[in-house]
């Protein structure tokens, strides 16, 4: 199928899911996620969850990093350039829901996509070997170029894998893990 086929018939699989489901979903994605060999670094970006889009909720992850004292790193986005600025998340960090309905912080102490060291990236869709179909603006594949090489890029799913994505560009960034309530694929 293409990104465009994948994108909308995921749309349709997560508004089907209720807030008991996705609840339970997402904890059982953070609970997958602490069997990854991740734990030992320092920065980790983290998406604040569109509730309006039924995504993954990320306040599991959010109290897990807290409880394991990590940097936690949040973004703005952008959209006249479809770039993301990157703060540091501390107890006075302001966060407003922007037009778009994604929670962003006002401001706070900025962070170089380099000194990220994992990446947990939102996604409607991806393939058995690690490419993902986001909200089609290319947001994350803009912020993924500017990170370090060896930075982890970790998707979070509700659902598993597709069979195929035909319409992958070179620009497209690949995961190296995606994880989903039941499962974690390694790329």
């Amino acid at each position: 199928m293409t990104k465009a086929e994948l994108r909308k018939a995921h749309k349709i699989l997560r508004k089907n899911l209720s807030e008991a489901q996705i609840e339970a979903l997402s904890l059982r994605i953070a609970n997958q996620l602490l069997n990854l060999p991740i734990w030992s670094l320092e920065f980790y970006h983290l998406f604040l969850s569109i509730t309006q889009h039924k995504e993954v909720n990320t306040d599991y992850i959010l109290n897990i990093l807290s409880g394991k004292d990590k940097n936690i790193v949040i973004s703005k986005s952008d959209f006249s350039t479809l770039t993301m600025s990157h703060y540091l998340l501390t107890d006075s960090t302001k966060i407003k829901i922007n037009e778009h309905n994604i929670p962003e912080p006002v401001g706070g102490i900025p962070i170089t996509p380099n000194m990220i060291e994992v990446v947990f990236i939102p996604l409607l869709a991806f393939n058995k070997s690690g490419h993902r179909v986001g909200y089609g603006k290319g947001f994350y594949d803009i912020f993924l170029a500017e990170c370090k090489p060896e930075t982890i890029k970790i998707g979070l799913s509700f659902f598993e894998s597709v069979a195929a994505i035909v319409d992958i560009f070179e620009g497209d960034v690949a995961l190296d893990y995606c994880v989903t309530p039941d499962k974690i694929y390694e790329f």
